[in-house]
């Protein structure tokens, strides 16, 4: 079910809205008008973004928040509605990531990359669902990126908590189904790689620099994708074709893909320089509210050999399903 009210007339809880797609998600909704509550762990960042949705024309409150704690999420959510009266839709966006061989990560890295992204997604849905029955009801959002669907070698935290996020999404979907409770919708989003910060303020423990395999795709295309899951909500929704192309080779030749991807980010998730052991934002917030990564230049120069690659993937994966078919009809 979608809103209750116009998007101008509406109240949305966005998480991890001091940079990346939660900033641009909190930009779109201010030109239309929405009260925006924007939450993440950086006070100034906060403030720079809350200023500038103001100058945009929306409502906007900005309450610094960790969404490891829940006490903090539950007053999060008070804090909306001691403001504008009512919360009508709720972003959980925030997500920390550290990059390296899974069992060369620091483990105190791994439990707070478990608990910002799939325990603060949990604190923020306990939170939200309340106040959105109350309403009368409205629209959860989790961003669990395409990795909760495929899998990319390096980010085996990140992977997990996202794989996690969609878990939980599809269970409590049906847990308001069965309750009577489906004025509150539960949809998830499915984003390809994004031009956002997210790569330069990971956690490294690889040795080299970071950078995202592409194709990159501007953050306001998932924020352009989270405003039509408010106007129509949907289970899920992909940003970005190579999110919707990767997810179609998953399961059309899951193994094949595996290997595929693993071969791909292999090679392009580093660059040329050589990097120190970093924990980057997985404990500190980031102070400046930056919305790109600046990797503009990335997006054109692989454009080429992205597209080969899913098409020879793509091909290769299609190719395999017919085999299988081929096989299964001649009984063997």
């Amino acid at each position: 079910m979608p809103l209750t009210r116009p998007l101008a007339d509406a109240t949305v809880v966005i998480t991890g809205a001091s940079s990346g797609i939660g900033t641009a998600t909190a930009y779109d909704l201010a030109r239309r008008g929405t009260a925006v509550v924007l939450a993440a762990r950086s006070e100034s960042a906060l403030s720079d973004v809350a200023r500038r949705c103001r100058e945009l024309g929306g409502r906007a409150l900005a309450v610094p928040t960790d969404v490891t704690d829940p006490v903090a999420v539950e007053d999060l959510a008070a804090r909306a509605v001691a403001e504008f009266g009512r919360i009508d839709a709720w972003v959980n966006n925030a997500a920390v990531s550290a990059v390296g061989l899974f069992d060369e990560i620091p483990v105190a890295e791994l439990r707070r990359v478990v608990e910002v992204n799939l325990l603060g997604t949990a604190y923020g849905m306990r939170a939200a669902l309340p106040w959105l029955a109350a309403a009368g009801g409205g629209v959860l959002v989790n961003n669990a990126s395409v990795l909760a669907e495929v899998a990319m070698p390096y980010q085996s935290a990140y992977n997990a908590t996202k794989h996690g996020v969609r878990g939980l999404a599809d269970t409590v979907r049906q847990e308001l189904r069965v309750t009577d409770r489906g004025t509150i919708s539960v949809c998830t989003v499915l984003p390809a790689t994004i031009d956002t910060p997210f790569f330069r303020h990971a956690g490294n423990h690889t040795g080299r620099e970071l950078v995202p395999p592409p194709p990159i795709y501007p953050p306001e295309l998932v924020a352009e994708t989270i405003v039509r899951l408010l106007r129509r909500p949907r289970r899920e929704a992909y940003a970005g074709g190579a999110a919707r192309l990767m997810g179609l080779q998953w399961r059309l030749a899951p193994a094949l893909t595996e290997r595929a991807l693993g071969w791909y980010v292999h090679r392009t998730q580093f660059g040329s320089a050589r990097a120190a052991q970093s924990s980057g934002n997985v404990f500190r917030p980031d102070a400046e509210a930056v919305r790109e990564g600046g990797w503009q230049g990335r997006r054109r120069q692989l454009t080429r050999l992205t597209a080969a690659f899913g098409l020879a993937a793509a091909g290769t994966a299609v190719g395999t399903v017919a085999a299988m078919t081929r096989r299964t009809r001649s009984g063997r």
